[in-house]
């Protein structure tokens, strides 16, 4: 499934507990519907979750508002509450993120993010991004593409 829409809330992030920690992120994404009731906007909030690399990616690159590109997969499951009940789940399986404006179109600035505050210039990629928010494309990367 591919989703498009903005986080609701900043990523909450844990960690597996065992031999190999696993970041395990969860977010809500507000997805707008494609058509409106009676002139009202009208979202979907979906339920997401990533694993590994994709939560580390969550936890250090988005917060409330960013709008993004997911894909995933559709998970079900249940599971029983303290009171006796069954309760069922729905989320989004995140494989993929893809950032869908540039920063100054979502009004972030790096000093919201905690993590990326002290991080190195080549670690948050700002120099790989240009004054309009958008990523540089190298000089003669056209001869290296399968389809140009």
């Amino acid at each position: 499934m591919i989703l498009m829409g903005r986080l609701t809330r900043d990523p909450d992030i844990r960690y597996s507990t065992g031999e190999k920690p696993t970041a395990i992120a969860r977010y809500t994404l507000a997805v707008d519907r494609r058509y409106k009731k009676g002139g009202e906007q009208n979202a979907d909030f979906i339920n997401c979750v990533c694993l590994g690399k994709q939560g580390e990616f969550a936890q250090m690159h988005l917060h409330q508002g960013t709008k993004i590109v997911i894909v995933g997969s559709w998970q079900t499951g249940s599971y029983t509450n303290r009171d006796g009940q069954k309760v069922y789940t729905n989320e989004c399986l995140v494989s993929e993120h893809y950032f869908c404006e540039s920063k100054s179109e979502g009004n972030y600035t790096p000093s919201q993010n905690p993590v990326l505050q002290d991080a190195p210039q080549s670690f948050s990629q700002q120099s790989m991004v240009d004054s309009s928010g958008f990523m540089r494309i190298p000089d003669g990367i056209d001869d290296e593409l399968p389809f140009a």
